[in-house]
């Protein structure tokens, strides 16, 4: 059985999918661009976009009885590979203790013009 999950604390979908699914124990979290939920808009530079979604999937996440801290596995996608280190540096600050696997990858394009989008599977 999966479980829609929906909050209005990170920025509503801007296609047909879900901010998250729960299933099997498991919250699968869509990508996140680093969208203000009260302007709609994408803004700053890499850190502060990384920090923005980090902060947004975290409410998703909660709305879900889960947290950053039960994450598993992410996926970062770059539009510049060269901004791997400046994501990392915000990135680390909010997964401390175990960081989750992880895949990075430079694309051609994000969406809304963002500099970097993640997706996340958590522990429920």
């Amino acid at each position: 059985m999966k479980e829609q999950i929906k909050t209005d604390k990170a920025p509503a979908a801007i296609g047909p999918y879900s901010q998250a699914v729960k299933s099997n124990g498991f919250v699968f979290c869509s990508g996140q661009l680093a969208i203000n939920p009260e302007t709609g808009k994408v803004e700053g530079d890499v850190q502060e976009q990384t920090k923005t979604l980090l902060t947004n999937m975290g409410n998703i996440l909660a709305e879900a009885g889960s947290s950053l801290d039960k994450v598993v596995k992410t996926t970062v996608f770059l539009a510049d590979i060269k901004d791997f280190a400046a994501v990392n540096e915000v990135y680390a600050t909010f997964f401390k203790e175990i960081p989750p696997a992880r895949s990075a990858f430079q694309v051609a394009n994000l969406p809304l013009g963002g500099l970097v989008e993640i997706e996340a599977i958590a522990e429920a």
